[in-house]
């Protein structure tokens, strides 16, 4: 019996890019895209490198992480208009200490976004959570909305599979992110770490992605492609390029990616995503 998902994952590969995160700004590089109008224009250079998701992060007037629907109706205004359809535009849930589920899921409930990624250890962080996150999850698939599933460990990885298994996500292939590294411990990730989360479960059962924190970005992102996996790449995880001189931007990232891969696989586009995604697979 074919495997329309495995079929996808053997011809074509998923770039995604995380343009900006939660916590760096213009001092820790100029070219991090903050503003809407940065981000419009972030987005027509990812275009051109053959992203298809941009992984969206929105600061308030000071600069600082926000989850505010206002926040993120005027970057996707902005970002629809100079790319139009071109991007399936992810946004993030990420509490960043800030933000209670609760106030996460009023985020999505009031946005409707095409896309978002959310955090298995914040939305579902225990058994007592699992009734109100299942609810949320059957929401995400009854309204069409792509749900991408963020996990830090092999536990985080094990647990979400058996939760799969149970059927908590409210969909037969859920999509999970793979992140190598972390924020909280100053943590960068390397391909020893993807080896280990890779075999906590199986895999094949998903479809899967992986980003990585710090300089082994490329390489993580081409041995993921190599077993089948999506890739996310930009400035909230890494800065630097496979050499170890800072990249000029995002889309330079993302540009060194697709020359590497050598015909592996193909970048699909974003409306070939969303015919995947949604078009009866």
């Amino acid at each position: 019996m074919s495997d329309p998902y495995r079929e996808f994952s053997n011809r074509r590969v998923v770039i995604m890019c995380a343009p900006n995160g939660a916590r760096r700004n213009h001092q820790d590089h100029a070219a991090l895209p903050m503003t809407p109008a940065e981000l419009a224009t972030e987005a027509v250079k990812l275009v051109d490198a053959r992203v298809s998701v941009l992984h969206l992060h929105v600061r308030d007037a000071q600069g600082r992480h926000s989850l505010d629907t206002g926040h993120y109706r005027d970057a996707i205004k902005a970002i629809r208009r100079a790319v139009g359809d071109q991007l399936v535009i992810q946004v993030t849930t990420e509490s960043v200490g800030i933000y209670d589920r609760a106030q996460q899921m009023d985020l999505v409930r009031e946005l409707r976004p095409e896309a978002v990624s959310l955090a298995l250890g914040e939305l579902c962080p225990d058994a007592a959570a699992e009734s109100e996150a299942a609810r949320f999850y059957r929401y995400l698939a009854d309204e069409g909305i792509w749900a991408q599933h963020i996990l830090y460990t092999p536990q985080q990885v094990r647990r979400f599979f058996e939760l799969q298994q149970r059927g908590l996500f409210g969909e037969d292939r859920p999509w999970c992110l793979l992140v190598l590294g972390n924020y909280t411990q100053q943590r960068d990730g390397d391909l020893a770490e993807f080896e280990r989360m890779r075999t906590a479960a199986d895999l094949e059962k998903l479809v899967w992605s992986v980003c990585c924190f710090g300089a082994w970005e490329q390489q993580a992102a081409l041995l993921a492609c190599r077993r089948g996996g999506h890739v996310r790449l930009g400035f909230e995880n890494n800065l630097l390029r496979a050499d170890g001189s800072t990249a000029s931007d995002n889309a330079q990232l993302v540009q060194d990616f697709t020359r590497a891969l050598e015909g592996r696989r193909t970048p699909a586009g974003a409306v070939e995503l969303r015919e995947f995604l949604f078009g009866g697979y």
